[in-house]
């Protein structure tokens, strides 16, 4: 137990750093790792220096293909920029702002879609601007639509045919992506489930936000 505190300590560092103003989310990340690798080599010394090399190439080997497959979502979200797909969409969607569930069931959908085959911040910066015009005209709670927005690119993330944080648990696990696919499948649809129930049931989630203000 007591040699398990330094452990618990990281996720005391991660969210007290960016809740205290030390440093954002994204710098949180580097912090952790730097932090994890100092427990493990000085604190714990399971990994020695001989071994750190191979530790840094591996992990090399699993970001570089995060970064290809970001790489290949911006591109995606270039393109979907260039040929004003999002007005499209929002021209489509229009005529169902006098139906509100309707209308969110769709915008679900669609972003469900889009989340599946691109990374999480090109889908906020390219739909946010279009869909959140037709979610306040259609009387639909904002926040309530950011909070389902970002779950529902979160389960993009680890679902088919692209899913980046598949292809690291891969990475890491030494997994084949098909693997990992069937290994996550029930989660996914457990999560798409809560989804689908959140969409029905709007109160499981303005009603804590209600509480927490």
């Amino acid at each position: 137990m007591v040699s398990g505190i330094w452990a618990l300590f990281l996720p005391v560092i991660i969210i007290g750093g960016f809740r205290s103003g030390l440093f954002t989310p994204t710098e949180a990340g580097a912090v952790a790792a730097f932090y994890a690798l100092f427990v493990a080599v000085v604190i714990y010394r399971e990994l020695t220096f001989s071994s750190l090399y191979h530790v840094l190439v591996n992990a090399a080997k699993t970001t570089s293909v995060v970064m290809f497959l970001v790489a290949a979502a911006q591109v995606s979200a270039w393109l979907i920029t260039i040929a004003e797909l999002p007005m499209m969409v929002s021209d489509l969607l229009q005529p169902l702002v006098d139906s509100p569930r309707l209308l969110f069931i769709v915008i679900m959908i669609s972003i469900m879609v889009v989340g599946m085959v691109m990374d999480l911040t090109p889908t906020v910066l390219i739909l946010t601007p279009v869909l959140l015009p037709l979610v306040k005209e259609a009387n639909i709670d904002p926040i309530y639509f950011g909070v389902m927005f970002i779950i529902n690119c979160s389960i993009g993330l680890i679902t088919p045919p692209v899913g980046n944080v598949l292809n690291v648990i891969s990475g890491v696990a030494k997994l084949k992506f098909d693997d990992a696919v069937r290994g996550v499948f029930p989660y996914v649809v457990v999560l798409m489930s809560l989804l689908v129930l959140f969409i029905f049931i709007p109160e499981l989630i303005i009603t804590p936000l209600k509480w927490i203000n």
